[in-house]
């Protein structure tokens, strides 16, 4: 694929930090490192390697958030701003959504490809958990549920706008499936380099439940909110005395630093270099939060570290059990609990979890992206030059 052949534009939803979404579209953006990123709302100096992109906001709102800081106030009026995006002089739109972003509108003679991270989460299944994490209330509760209505009909529309989706894993293609009623194609999200350059630890056993582990703690990381369970983690490692790190902030950390025993340790944000290290000095990642594709079980084993993970989720598709891993049945602390001496009792490869985790290095999510783009220039855009292929035509949605 050559970046000359076309002209390609990149839709993110909002770019207010650098997370899991924001490391896709940094991938993606390494490819066609000549397009912009049109996106709601950005903050300069938060970004990474984004920072020199091509970054384009809606003035308004970046006005508002300027004055806020909260982007998730906006989402109202986040519909209108995309739809208003001029993608005229573009032939491919590719939007990275997990909820706005799709709903641009392509011009007639552009194809539209979107990396979906899940159908809008707010909208459709967590409802209850936006606005307890936003400690949203009284008037303004109603007026949130009722404009979530709205987003619904809106986001179930705007899924006609897209040529081809792109999932990020097999739970988010059924939930693609059953709310829009598309298909679409599996691209898991990529991994970094980094986290397969770090040395492994050498590979270390579990003869028996209580032999004294030859690694200081357990890690946790994730976004601090009530839904992603760490509270589950931190009775547990009360109860049983086990050393755990967690990294990450959020609205719950006040909450989890009252639950928390001695033994548990609150990171905070922990800057990307630093994870490697992390990762590979822990016995293993304990993760009991549900993820449509959860990048951190895969960071883990790239640094050749086993994941404890609850069995359901896009982490179904990248953790192996019994081989890079063990998954729960359940969301509690008993089935944690007897995960945890499953994993004491077995002995882990690090270079055989590592090998597992090379099947989502960055640089195979690159290929195969640009494999699904020209793809869908081929088969929607016939007789038009797509990134350096001929496709076909598709009619105006």
């Amino acid at each position: 694929m050559t970046q000359s052949s076309c002209k390609l534009a990149m839709i993110a939803d909002w770019l207010p930090t650098y997370g899991g979404a924001e490391h896709v579209i940094a991938a993606l953006q390494s490819v066609w490192s000549d397009s912009p990123i049109f996106t709601s709302v950005a903050r300069p100096g938060a970004l990474g390697p984004l920072e020199r992109a091509d970054i384009r906001t809606d003035a308004f709102l970046q006005r508002i958030f300027r004055l806020i800081g909260r982007h998730q106030y906006l989402l109202p009026w986040m519909p209108r701003s995309f739809e208003s995006i001029d993608c005229s002089g573009f032939d491919v739109i590719l939007s990275s959504s997990h909820a706005v972003a799709k709903g641009v509108i392509p011009s007639s003679h552009s194809v539209h490809v979107c990396y979906c991270h899940t159908p809008m989460r707010y909208a459709w299944e967590m409802e209850d958990e936006y606005l307890s994490d936003f400690r949203i209330r009284g008037i303004l509760k109603w007026f949130v549920r009722s404009e979530l209505k709205r987003l619904r009909r809106w986001d179930q529309t705007t899924a006609k706008r897209v040529d081809h989706f792109i999932a990020n894993s097999g739970e988010t293609q059924e939930r693609i499936k059953r709310i829009y009623g598309r298909d679409s194609v599996v691209v898991h999200p990529p991994v970094d380099a980094r986290f397969f350059d770090f040395p492994l630890t050498p590979t270390f056993a579990k003869d028996m439940v209580g032999k004294p582990s030859p690694r200081p703690y357990f890690l946790a990381i994730g976004r601090l909110v009530p839904y992603k369970r760490f509270d589950l983690l931190i009775e547990l490692c009360n109860k049983s005395s086990l050393p755990l790190k967690i990294v990450g902030t959020g609205s719950d950390l006040a909450r989890l630093r009252r639950l928390a025993g001695g033994t548990v340790e609150f990171l905070g944000h922990v800057p990307d270099a630093d994870l490697p290290s992390l990762y590979a000095g822990a016995n293993c990642l304990l993760f009991p939060q549900v993820e449509d594709a959860g990048i951190v079980p895969l960071e883990a084993q790239a640094c050749g570290i086993p994941v404890i993970a609850y069995d359901k989720g896009g982490v179904r598709d990248v953790l192996v059990d019994d081989v890079t891993g063990v998954l729960v049945s359940e969301q509690s602390v008993s089935a944690f609990a007897d995960g945890i001496q499953k994993f004491q009792r077995q002995r882990w490869d690090p270079e055989t979890i590592r090998t597992h985790a090379k099947k989502f290095h960055i640089d195979v999510f690159k290929e195969k992206m640009k494999k699904e783009v020209e793809s869908a220039g081929r088969k929607y855009r016939a007789g038009v030059p797509a990134c350096g292929s001929a496709g076909s035509a598709r009619g105006v949605q």
